[in-house]
Parts: structure tokens; C-alpha cells; sequence
């Protein structure tokens, strides 16, 4: 059976954007929880990340039987919806020229069968959080992380690169349809999850991020602690976040 949660979900546009092209969503019986950040010109990051939102937790609601599917069948469903969502998007965008070149990020997390399931595409992080350690789960697609990974730049260096927020992977594009690389994750009592869009990991970082969900015991006044930290640590960007305790 899927495991017991407490969430909370804030998005804000911030105060440097005309628009707020990140979505989020908590399923109302805690199964699921989506970040999605769009991006494209005028309102077209904004359809990229409704569609993802919608369209993934249409998928998820069809193949998951949450109380009892685990393992590789939660995996597989997963990536299903990642790429239903993903060939969406891209017929919008060639279809439409409104939407031309629309793509969005995703962060997920599923709770199935007495496990999570963590996933993403882009740079929308997913981070773990338990006994005052916080680490995050899942890797990020931007040119900053691929010369990372390449070792031909120091994390310092990562922090202010002009490539940090290029992605070479998102939904919208050949490669976001590739797998969503979901990991299992035994979650105990005390665990807490945090989903971000960049702007939270643009204003603090993660040992700001850690001390945030430590210190507030309700997951709705520990999201609001993060937007409002982030936009007064200078992000410019929307900044969304949910988190989940266990």
C-alpha cells in the first residue's frame, strides 16, 4: 500500500517575471508530485509545462495501481508517461507556430507500493532529505552539468557558468523521450522530499535548501520558507516547490 505523506506546494512568478511558467502538482491522495519549468517564447513554456503536468498524471493515474505495483512495472509506467507527455509537446510545437520550440523540465515523485520512485529531465531537482543529510536524487541536463560530469570544470565554476541554464534535455526534444531513469527509494519514518524548479537552486544552495526542511516540521511552511528565502537570496527567476514528508 502507498505510504502515509503530508505535502506542501508554492508556486510564484517572482518579481522580475511577467508570467509564471512553472506548474506544479500534488495529487490530492498523495500518490504522486509534479515541477515542471517551461520555456519558450511568450506563452508557449507556460502550455509545455500544463501539458507535461496534465498529461503525465493522466499516464500515471491509468498504469499505476499505487496500492500494490512496485519495482520494474513502476519504472516502466513512468517512463511511459514521460514519454507520452514528451511526443505531445513536440507535436504541439510543430504543429503550432504559437508553441515552436516549447519545452518544459519535470521532476517526479510517485508513491507506490510501500517505495517512492524518484525521476527527472532537465535541472527541476529532486532531493532526499533524511537525519539532517540532504542529497539530490537526480542528475541535471544542463551544458553546466555535461562539462561537470566531463570534469572540465570545477562546481564553483558550474555555480556562475553562462551555460547553467542551457538544457541539452527536456521534454519537447528526441531526448526527453528517452527514459526518465526513475530510482526506488525505501523511505522510513522522518523522510522529507523537496521538488524545485532552478529558481530555488538559483537564489540558495543545497545547504540552505537542507537547513530549510529541517527546520520547519509542516511540509506547506517549509515550501513557503523556500520560495520566500530564495527570491530575497536574489533568484530571478519563478521559483517553485513542493515537498513531502513521510
Amino acid at each position: 500500500m502507498a505510504l502515509a505523506v503530508r505535502w506542501g506546494a508554492v508556486s510564484d512568478k517572482g518579481a522580475y517575471r511577467e508570467n509564471n511558467e512553472d506548474r506544479c502538482f500534488a495529487d490530492p491522495s498523495g500518490r504522486y508530485f509534479l515541477v515542471a519549468d517551461g520555456m519558450g517564447g511568450q506563452c508557449a513554456g507556460e502550455k509545455a509545462s500544463e501539458m507535461a503536468i496534465e498529461l503525465i498524471s493522466k499516464k500515471l493515474d491509468q498504469l499505476i495501481d499505487f496500492a500494490r505495483d512496485s519495482g520494474d512495472k513502476t519504472i516502466l509506467a513512468i517512463d511511459q508517461a514521460v514519454c507520452h507527455a514528451n511526443g505531445e509537446i513536440m507535436a504541439l510545437s510543430e504543429l503550432d507556430l504559437a508553441y515552436h520550440n516549447m519545452g518544459t523540465t519535470i521532476a517526479i515523485l510517485v508513491n507506490s507500493g510501500e517505495k517512492f520512485y524518484v525521476a527527472g529531465i532537465g535541472d527541476s531537482p529532486v532531493y532526499f532529505w533524511r537525519g539532517g543529510q540532504m542529497q539530490r536524487l537526480t542528475k541535471g541536463h544542463s551544458l553546466t552539468d555535461a562539462l561537470l560530469d566531463a570534469g572540465t570544470i570545477t562546481p564553483e565554476e558550474a555555480s556562475r557558468h553562462r551555460y547553467r541554464n542551457v538544457l541539452y534535455r527536456y521534454l519537447g526534444t528526441k531526448e526527453g523521450g528517452t527514459g526518465a531513469n526513475a530510482q526506488p527509494i525505501a523511505p522510513q519514518n522522518g523522510d522529507r522530499f523537496l521538488l524545485c524548479s532552478d529558481g530555488a537552486t538559483d537564489g540558495l544552495k543545497d545547504d540552505d535548501l537542507a537547513d530549510l526542511v529541517a527546520r520547519h516540521d509542516d511540509p506547506q511552511e517549509a515550501a513557503s520558507a523556500i520560495v520566500y528565502a530564495a527570491q530575497h537570496a536574489g533568484s530571478r527567476d519563478n521559483v517553485t516547490c513542493v515537498t513531502v514528508y513521510v
